[in-house]
């Protein structure tokens, strides 16, 4: 009864009546419970044994250790990305514009999904570094890894959320909209991050935020790389531009939300948010992506446009009609290791964000010439009367964004994109 008692507590009442269920059953079919642990049912995981075979025959011919690091030996680099690759925007941001940065300085790059073993168990025999992306100990990891230590690669570590963090998940606002039972997973996940991180040789995170709370996890020395508008950005950007633009004299204020959660973002500012766009009927709310309407007050539902997101593309063409974006964060751990990917899009199609000082966004906007920075919860009003009150001053902070966005946040080896470090620790 503690134990149902507890789980019904972390996991909620559902996830503890499944599991008494369950330990019914197995107790009417007489299985009761034992301290010791039962041989796993099932084939082993022959996946983690991949390379097993391999190993044992470059041992039993005495060929297991490399003798000199490839960097030593070899003038040139070649970069091989491990990672879990399976969130678009991630991959995007972490690796396919981490791949366009390095092969601009000369050297060669090449990536895989973690459970294409294939693959990248073959780009680690001819790579210089290990670059290891959002992966968690897990039996494949620990095999690729330790291959990666037979061919003595120096293994960077690079992570975009505190996926490692109990506090930060314990703390995280956004959590209250998911189901206990999720939260209570990302929890009990955190540890396998962390035992990924101190096994490799340096991390690099995207924000400076998460390098301080890195800090607190890890001894490993911390490097920046933020994200930054690429080549597809930028393009697919300045077509939404150029595209066809409603003109109808409404002012559109646009909220974007990629995942579930952000309800509790946008409540830190939803009482100011709704007396602007009530105080005008042609001003409009734009809620673009995952979100709950009833999370929103009543008396905005006709000046509000929901839109559901496509593709990168048809999200930036749809970015492109509002007149500003808002980017409001809760103040919490996880939201201060927050990236500025928002902002970047947004400039990217022209349009001015409002932001707070939460995270890493105020970073990205000049005050007054590329977007507007509330520093507390009543000036966000006060920023989108500034904004709606003179559009062509609007429309002309949005081209300033845009502008800056390409000189000054493209992919830039600048030690506000990449710490020198990091270049050093590869190039070095």
């Amino acid at each position: 009864m503690r134990r149902f008692a507890r789980t019904a507590r972390q996991d909620g009442l559902a996830n503890a009546l499944g599991k008494a269920g369950r330990y019914l059953a197995r107790r009417m079919r007489g299985q009761g419970s034992s301290a010791l642990a039962r041989a796993p049912e099932g084939p082993p995981n022959t996946e983690a044994h991949y390379l097993s075979s391999v190993w044992q025959d470059l041992a039993q011919h005495n060929a297991f250790h490399i003798h000199a690091a490839p960097a030593t030996l070899q003038r040139r680099r070649q970069i091989a990305l491990i990672g879990d690759l399976n969130l678009p925007q991630c991959r995007k941001y972490r690796v396919e514009q981490l791949a366009h940065f390095w092969q601009g300085r000369g050297a060669e790059f090449t990536y895989a999904h973690y459970e294409d073993i294939p693959r990248a168990t073959s780009i680690l025999q001819q790579a210089t570094h290990l670059f290891e992306y959002r992966l968690k100990c897990t039996d494949v990891t620990q095999m690729l890894r330790y291959e990666a230590r037979r061919l003595r690669l120096p293994i960077l570590y690079d992570l975009d959320d505190p996926l490692f963090s109990v506090s930060a998940y314990g703390t995280y606002g956004n959590m209250n909209a998911v189901d206990p039972a999720l939260k209570s997973h990302f929890v009990n996940e955190a540890p396998k991050y962390l035992d990924m991180m101190n096994g490799a040789d340096a991390l690099s995170v995207s924000t400076p935020g998460m390098i301080v709370h890195a800090a607190l996890y890890s001894p490993r020395p911390v490097y920046l790389r933020r994200n930054f508008a690429d080549s597809q950005t930028l393009d697919q950007g300045a077509k939404a531009m150029n595209a066809e633009q409603i003109e109808d004299g409404r002012f559109r204020v646009a909220f974007a939300s990629g995942s579930q959660g952000h309800e509790a973002d946008l409540e830190e500012i939803i009482k100011e948010l709704s007396t602007f766009v009530l105080a005008d009927p042609k001003r409009r709310l734009m809620v673009m992506g995952h979100f709950d309407p009833k999370a929103l007050p009543g008396e905005l539902n006709g000046q509000i446009e929901r839109y559901k997101f496509s593709d990168y593309g048809q999200y930036l063409a749809t970015l492109a009609q509002a007149d500003c974006t808002v980017m409001p964060l809760g103040e919490d751990a996880f939201n201060g290791c927050k990236s500025a990917v928002r902002v970047l899009d947004a400039a990217a199609v022209g349009v001015p964000s409002v932001v707070g000082t939460v995270g890493d966004l105020a970073a990205v906007v000049r005050h007054g010439q590329t977007g507007l920075i509330a520093q507390k919860p009543s000036d966000w009003g006060g920023a989108l009367e500034v904004l709606a009150n003179d559009p062509s001053q609007t429309r002309q902070m949005g081209l300033a964004a845009r502008k800056d966005v390409e000189t000054r946040w493209s992919g830039h080896a600048e030690p506000h994109i990449i710490a020198p470090e990091l270049i050093r620790w590869v190039e070095g």
